[in-house]
């Protein structure tokens, strides 16, 4: 026991004197240290889309922190970037074509020294926003357009996009700016009050976080696609658990819900209730086989051709409706499914499956404003058009937002509303 005490003793001690060596050097270096480091050493580099990759040997110096470069832009802007003394390579960006560009490297030690810089020349292929306009592909949606595009760099990037058309014969022009960083992005711009046949004309410009931004890019001109509100007034819901071509009509009356407020045009707003509630009965009505997936199974009383859905969550969020309640979180709908029904075959038609992505940023208020106003899907999201002709429609709920859209732990929804035109059947 007591070699073991000792043992423990002297352990302590030693990590005591090692770790006030490392604090005193530190501290040495960070103080008294007015030597700058060496350059970096053996200094070659690997052209980028709109940058360069340097790699290089590290100069000997014991307290070296990071190595730095440094550039200039046509404003004379400054913009630098480091990589830790861990790592042989540093990746610049910015450059915004293709021209030859000055890159100083410096070695930096702890005390904030820097070294003497190195220059060095390189020649960028071509710019990252070069490459995102090239991607850019601009399709018309309903009473809407969208643009895609992909950042392949990932750069925090603006997209601008200017448009003009005609509207009771006046000439009307519009500015919508879009932010993104992401790998692939799709963005609309909506509600445009405008008929099928008046075109609008579109340009588009790009702008990255270097200064860098494109000449106006002439995107051409196209048509909106039109449709209607589909009236519920001439919906049905079958009763729960009969069977529709195989599929069974889901359990909605659970707890204060009810499978008729689903297409009562009302939606919950904390005060009212008005949700649907499977009570954690799945497919099959019974609650030992799982919450999901479950049906809603709507005889649309005529024949439509559909274009787009609008789902609306349940909010209980409180009297002032001015909290986030349960939108887009615990209970309900994140992931769905569509099918119509097809005469044709004798079956249901697989649409399409919509995920509704997880807003992140928000105040209460604005999660509010964004779950009233409902979540849109078209049926056909890359090439926007109408389904077949069908009487029935089915919603299938496949997964709820929990565990990053993993778990079954949906049970409610407030409404459904279909978009279309009536078919000529």
């Amino acid at each position: 026991m007591k070699t073991v005490r000792a043992y423990f003793l002297l352990l302590t001690a030693t990590l005591i004197i090692i770790f006030s060596c490392k604090e005193e050097k530190i501290h040495r270096a960070t103080s008294d240290d007015n030597t700058p480091p060496k350059q970096p050493k053996a200094v070659t580099y690997k052209p980028l889309y709109g940058g360069a990759r340097f790699y290089y040997d590290l100069p000997e110096d014991e307290d070296l922190l990071f190595i730095e470069a440094t550039y200039k832009n046509a404003d004379n802007k400054t913009f630098s970037f480091s990589s830790s003394y861990f790592v042989d390579s540093l990746d610049v960006y910015g450059f915004g074509d293709t021209l030859n560009y000055k890159v100083q490297l410096f070695a930096v030690d702890r005390a904030g020294n820097r070294s003497e810089p190195l220059d060095v020349t390189v020649k960028p292929l071509e710019s990252a926003i070069s490459r995102v306009i090239k991607s850019l592909d601009l399709k018309p949606g309903f009473s809407s357009f969208f643009l895609d595009w992909e950042n392949e760099l990932e750069q925090s990037i603006n997209v601008y996009v200017d448009f003009k058309f005609n509207q009771n014969g006046k000439p009307s022009e519009y500015t919508s700016v879009f932010s993104s960083n992401l790998l692939k992005d799709r963005r609309f711009v909506e509600d445009l009050n405008i008929s099928s046949t008046e075109p609008v004309k579109v340009s588009v410009r790009v702008s990255d976080m270097y200064g860098n931004t494109s000449k106006s890019i002439d995107m051409g001109q196209i048509n909106l696609l039109e449709d209607i509100k589909i009236p519920k007034k001439g919906w049905a819901l079958p009763a729960p658990n009969d069977s529709i071509g195989g599929e069974p009509q889901g359990f909605g009356d659970g707890l204060e819900g009810r499978m008729r407020y689903v297409i009562d045009d009302i939606i919950d707003r904390g005060d009212n209730l008005n949700f649907m509630h499977t009570h954690s009965r799945g497919r099959t009505g019974n609650t030992k086989d799982g919450n999901m997936p479950w049906n809603v199974i709507i005889d649309l009383g005529d024949y439509y051709e559909l274009s787009r859905i609008v789902t609306v969550q349940r909010h209980s969020g409180g009297l002032a409706n001015v909290s986030r309640g349960q939108y887009y979180r615990y209970e309900n709908v994140g992931i769905y499914d569509i099918y119509i029904w097809d005469e044709e075959t004798n079956g249901w038609s697989f649409v399409m499956r919509n995920k509704i992505e997880q807003p992140v940023g928000l105040s209460e208020l604005e999660f509010v404003k964004k779950g009233e106003a409902g979540d849109m899907a078209y049926m056909y999201p890359d090439n926007p058009g109408y389904t077949k002709p069908t009487r029935w429609f089915r919603y299938c709920a496949v997964k709820g937002f929990g565990g990053n859209y993993t778990l079954d732990d949906a049970n409610c929804l407030s409404e459904i509303t279909l978009f279309g035109r009536k078919a000529n059947k």
